[in-house]
This record gives structure tokens, sequence and C-alpha cells, in this order.
């Protein structure tokens, strides 16, 4: 199962950047995606290759789908609203930080369901949907790699806690 990052110029890398260390270090099969495949430059100046395009996603063999804050109006289209819908169909997990929560909107896919634009936390987990707040983006790593199963016990999500979240050094 892959783990699917939606790339977009002027997307916010910062947001995602603890998530996607996360889920290069459990050897997750992730793939950064853009509309059209190609190449995109990040908010912080970033050139980043990508591995597929939207039109190459095959939603049945989809764990996540990762859609990070920035410029949504390099997303704002329909092919990527009916993919999200698709995927929100078959609860695969769907997570959005910042502007990211937007297109998660956009798509309706937050109807009956609490999240960033519905209450006042900086994360929410709702069924198979995480929305997170800009200054969230430790909690929302966490939250995602604990919605896919990424901590081998309570004792790994403890340390990851500590240090991402608490800042505490751990000795090795």
């Amino acid at each position: 199962m892959k783990d699917i990052i939606l790339l977009y110029d002027d997307c916010c890398i910062y947001e995602i950047v603890i998530l996607n260390y996360f889920l290069k270090c459990t050897d997750s099969e992730m793939l950064l995606c853009s509309f059209d495949g190609q190449t995109i430059r990040a908010m912080e100046g970033y050139s980043i290759n990508c591995d597929i395009s939207l039109n190459e996603i095959d939603c049945s063999n989809i764990r996540s789908f990762i859609v990070p804050g920035g410029d949504i109006s390099n997303i704002d289209h329909k092919k990527v609203f009916d993919i999200l819908k698709k995927l929100n169909d078959t609860k695969v997990i769907i997570a959005g930080i910042c502007a990211g929560v937007d297109i998660l909107d956009k798509a309706e896919i937050l109807r009956d369901i609490s999240s960033t634009h519905s209450c006042d936390l900086d994360c929410v987990r709702d069924k198979n949907i995480i929305t997170a707040r800009p200054n969230a983006y430790v909690d929302f790593a966490i939250e995602v790699g604990k919605s896919l199963h990424i901590f081998v016990d309570e004792a790994d999500l403890q340390e990851t806690i500590e240090f991402w979240k608490n800042h505490k050094r751990i000795d090795s």
C-alpha cells in the first residue's frame, strides 16, 4: 500500500517534513505526486522531483493521501476533488494541513465530521480524516503516524512524542 504526498508549486514543505521522515524511516512506500508528474517548486524554494502524476494514481492501492498547505490555487481542481472523494469512499487515510484542509473542504469530505474547520483544535482526527493547523505540524505527523500504525508499540510512540513534541533528548 502506498502513501501519496500531493505536492504542487508553492506548497509548504515544512508542514509535512516530519511526517515524510516518519514514513521514510518506517519503509513506507511513499510516492511524491504532482498534478502533472512534473517537478514542483515549493514555497521554501526547493525544487522537488515527483514520482507520479495525479492521473497515474491507482486508488485501489493507497494507504494514505497527504495534502500540505500553500498556494492551493495550484491544485484547486475537480480532478483533485474527485480523487479525494473516491479515496474517502474507500476509507483511505486522508490528511490535510493548513490550506490543504481547504482542499479537503472543497472536495466536500469534511461534511459531518470534526475538523479544524469545525472546531477550535490544532489537530483533529475523525474517522479516516486528519486535519491540522500549520503550527501543529508535529501533532499532524504523529497523528498520521498513529493512524497508519507506524509506531512499533506505545513506548515507540511515547519516545517519538518526547523527542519531536516535547524536545527531550533521547540518549541512545
